[in-house]
């Protein structure tokens, strides 16, 4: 599963991809820096994987990940091919989800590619190029169903219904994502850009970690938007990503009032942007969190580990990350009654521990 970095050229895109990843993508103060996608495997944060690795002590620890692309700036014109138009759109098409990152900071030493700071303006600059692009997606979809339809084929009739109340709604200035119709399967066949979750992140100055002017104008355009907003400074997170001492950077974030690094949090928003969740291994060799998509049955879950469990699927022997926690051992947990055994039809609930029972 991607999540997709968007947004004008000099937002700190590119920066913020660094600190997720450490990946150290190019970052430079000019125009389309970054032009093939930098991809980034990152670990999600998780304080319940801690606490269970340091009740096992384990072997190996391993955390959920999912990967972050960094894409290139886009620029007005972008459906019509300006600039890298043709190649950011498609990378966006690619990935499951956006974060959308919007410069919400002063420094006349940073080019804007329109000369002047406007995260709102920046933000529709970027949706208008989406939605632009998914019309006329739509408009291809429709011109086809439109000979099918006139046929009599009630199916294509029903889609080319569907496909006309998302033209029209796109056409009005809204994207896809807040419109809601049942049985929209032509409609995710397309794989619309403004149909995808997104995050807003803004990028401010390291005073302004808290919010300011800019980031209250940007809250108050997305309160109508199935949107989520997130408030981090790019620079500040690069140096605490700078820092190797854990004692160090626990005194750095204290004294820039940080719990924990923002891009702790553009992680964890990301991964429950495209819908995940986790569940956990533990053993003596290994204590590891698994991610699934929400809604998954136990024996997808197992999937997840090896296709062998899903084939042999026998039950799933789940604990729940608290009494696991509590009772200390699985023997504890299991004289106490607290391992429930289930089956196919289990929906697996973020936090699970489970020990996956298959033959082949």
């Amino acid at each position: 599963m991607k999540c997709g970095i968007v947004g004008l050229p000099n937002v700190g895109k590119s920066t913020l991809f660094n600190c997720l990843s450490n990946a150290k993508a190019l970052a430079a103060n000019y125009p389309f820096a970054t032009i093939e996608p930098n991809i980034g495997v990152i670990s999600v944060p998780d304080t319940r994987l801690d606490r269970l690795a340091s009740l096992i002590q384990p072997q190996n620890i391993q955390s959920a990940i999912i990967e972050i692309v960094d894409i290139a700036g886009l620029v007005k014109g972008a459906s019509k091919g300006e600039g890298l138009g043709n190649k950011f759109l498609s990378n966006i098409r690619e990935t499951h989800a956006i974060i959308h990152v919007l410069r919400c900071f002063d420094d006349p030493n940073i080019v804007h590619v329109d000369g002047e700071i406007n995260p709102v303006s920046d933000k529709d600059i970027v949706e208008l190029e989406l939605q632009l692009k998914d019309l006329e997606t739509i408009k291809k979809k429709q011109d086809s169903l439109s000979r099918i339809a006139g046929s009599g084929n009630k199916n294509a009739v029903k889609d080319l219904e569907v496909l006309n109340h998302y033209f029209k709604h796109i056409q009005s200035g809204k994207s896809a994502r807040n419109l809601s119709i049942p049985n929209n399967e032509v409609v995710l066949e397309l794989n619309l850009l403004t149909n995808k979750p997104i995050l807003y992140v803004c990028n401010v100055d390291d005073k302004s970690i808290n919010g300011n002017e800019y980031t209250m104008q940007v809250e108050k355009s997305i309160n109508n938007e199935n949107a989520d907003m997130l408030i981090i400074s790019a620079a500040t997170e690069a140096e605490i990503s700078e820092i190797q001492s854990v004692h160090e950077r626990s005194e750095y974030l204290e004294l820039v009032g940080l719990a924990e690094p923002g891009v702790n949090k553009v992680i964890r928003s990301a991964y429950s942007l495209l819908g995940l969740q986790t569940f956990f291994t533990a053993g003596e060799k290994e204590v590891r969190a698994w991610t699934i998509k929400k809604g998954s049955l136990a024996p997808e879950a197992a999937g997840v580990i090896h296709t062998d469990f899903q084939t042999g699927f026998i039950r799933a022997e789940v604990i729940t990350l608290e009494d696991r926690l509590n009772y200390k051992t699985e023997q504890a947990c299991r004289e106490a009654g607290k391992i429930s055994v289930e089956g196919k039809n289990y929906e697996v609930r973020d936090g699970d521990v489970i020990h996956f029972r298959f033959n082949v």
